[in-house]
């Protein structure tokens, strides 16, 4: 909020907590664009994407996020992100993004090699096991490796409980790997995860 401030050419029309005060805001206040974090608690921070792609809220989402990794951020695009900002980039990086998607531009951290994130990298091994897991079984499998329990993920994706239990049995046999430990390891290993 300060750095929009200082720059002098952006009015801050709120502030919000979590997930679901971010889509009340914006549905409400439509602003020319929105800052989200990636780890907004209530609500998945892509699943308030969503949901304001399908009510054609027009307001373009700025996204913060401490993961690097190219599938978290073709997610964030997929679910209607227009730019894809570092919490560690400089406060130039954040300036450039606001111009960008207010140009029409979709704008991603130059730190993370755009043209990168959009041709790929074939894994050095191979096959990356994360290419097998579906949208929403990625979304399910980033809540569970930063500590998110089944009842709280169930929520925040606007799914219920049982589903997400399908979900998180999917996954696990997709990844070869079958408790909770096993993917925070996996993640880490993937620098996928914020969790020390």
């Amino acid at each position: 909020m300060a750095l929009c401030e200082r720059a002098g050419k952006y009015e801050v029309l709120a502030g919000c907590e979590d997930g679901e005060q971010a889509l009340h805001f914006v549905r409400r206040l439509r602003p020319d664009f929105a800052i989200l974090d990636l780890q907004l608690p209530r609500m998945y921070t892509l699943e308030v994407i969503s949901q304001l792609q399908r009510l054609r809220v027009p307001s373009r989402i700025v996204l913060l996020s401490l993961r690097r990794d190219r599938k978290t951020v073709l997610e964030a695009l997929r679910a209607g992100a227009s730019a894809y900002v570092l919490r560690s980039d400089p406060a130039s990086h954040l300036l450039q993004a606001f111009d960008h998607v207010l140009g029409g531009g979709v704008y991603i951290s130059p730190v993370l090699g755009p043209g990168q994130i959009f041709c790929g990298q074939k894994p050095p091994n191979g096959d990356d096991p994360l290419r097998r897991l579906s949208a929403r079984e990625f979304q399910v499998f980033s809540l569970l490796v930063e500590g998110i329990r089944a009842k709280e993920i169930a929520a925040r994706l606007v799914l219920s409980p049982k589903t997400v239990d399908t979900y998180r049995a999917n996954l696990m046999r997709k990844l070869e790997i079958y408790d909770v430990a096993g993917l925070v390891k996996f993640a880490v290993a993937k620098n996928l995860t914020t969790a020390l």
